[in-house]
């Protein structure tokens, strides 16, 4: 059973981290959800109120920033609601509908239509799709190391 435990727990983590690329799946939640597999497997008395507290408060920085980082790289590019919806809608249906690309043009396009359908001339629309790439590189960037620190602890607080 322990083995069993390790490997769920890995993929709990390797999933979180492929998330923070592939919004489908539940990145940081996945994380989260592999420290109760571990307590549940082994024992949750190698984790303390602090161990929950900075884990609990990374999660909710997380799942903030995330929204926060894709639409300030919008806003700061001149786009507006629709471009932020647009994006989000793009990023989600992008991978699904061009497979290679569709994770980097989703949210560029959606970006642009989105713009696009509220009477935004071309040029500001492309400026917003750029807008959307630089939020969700940023993002990612975020995510990574965030999530990164969240394993880390975890690997510090149980050895």
């Amino acid at each position: 059973m322990d083995i069993l435990g390790i490997i769920i727990v890995v993929l709990l983590f390797i999933v979180g981290m492929i998330g923070t690329i592939y919004p489908v799946l539940p990145g940081v939640f996945a994380i989260y959800a592999a420290f109760f597999v571990y307590g549940w497997f082994f024992s949750f008395s190698d984790f303390n109120v602090w161990f929950w507290i900075l884990q609990t408060f990374i999660l909710i920085v997380l799942v903030v920033a995330d929204y926060i980082v894709g639409a300030w790289g919008v806003k700061k590019y001149g786009g507006t609601k629709a471009s932020v919806i647009g994006s989000t809608i793009g990023i989600i249906v992008g991978p699904f509908v061009i497979p290679a690309f569709g994770l980097v043009l989703g949210p560029f396009l959606g970006a642009v239509i989105g713009e696009l359908i509220v009477g935004t001339k071309l040029k500001q629309a492309l400026l917003a799709g750029w807008g959307s790439l630089i939020g969700l590189l940023s993002s990612v960037i975020v995510k990574i190391v965030l999530q990164l620190i969240m394993i880390v602890l975890f690997i510090i607080w149980i050895l």
